[in-house]
């Protein structure tokens, strides 16, 4: 009986993570074919360019994502968030540009102390200290 959830809860977590693969390769053929214009500063040039660069951050994020759910250890988990960190850091440095909205960049220097201050967190946590010391 125990054994059947199990192999259930196995077949169910394959689908679901099957179903966002797709979903994420569905958003980056979107933006790979018909880029969203309405983001984009109207007399920006290189608006293809944008778009290829975000391709690139969010597939280098779904490998981080990969890497956060089937590293085989935790110290792996852990540099893949910090590197999902900086890619956030990245989109919001890129996403700055193209739109012409400077408060992205406030939001990515948030998000980079957040990180910052999250993995020293962790690091600690893993070495078995307590966040006092």
């Amino acid at each position: 009986m125990d054994m059947n959830k199990i192999k259930s809860s196995n077949r169910m977590k394959i689908v679901r993570w099957l179903i966002g693969m797709f979903v994420i390769l569905g958003v980056l053929a979107g933006i790979t074919f018909y880029p969203i214009k309405i983001l984009f500063h109207p007399d920006l040039p290189f608006v293809p360019l944008f778009s290829r660069c975000l391709i690139i951050l969010f597939l280098s994020a779904f490998l981080c994502l990969y890497r956060i759910l089937r590293g085989p250890t935790a110290p792996d988990r852990i540099v893949a968030i910090d590197i999902l960190g900086i890619l956030i850091v990245g989109f919001c440095a890129l996403m700055c540009i193209p739109t012409g909205r400077s408060w992205y960049i406030d939001i990515g220097i948030v998000w980079a102390l957040q990180s910052f201050i999250g993995t020293l967190a962790l690091a600690k946590y893993l070495e078995g200290r307590d966040l006092d010391e």
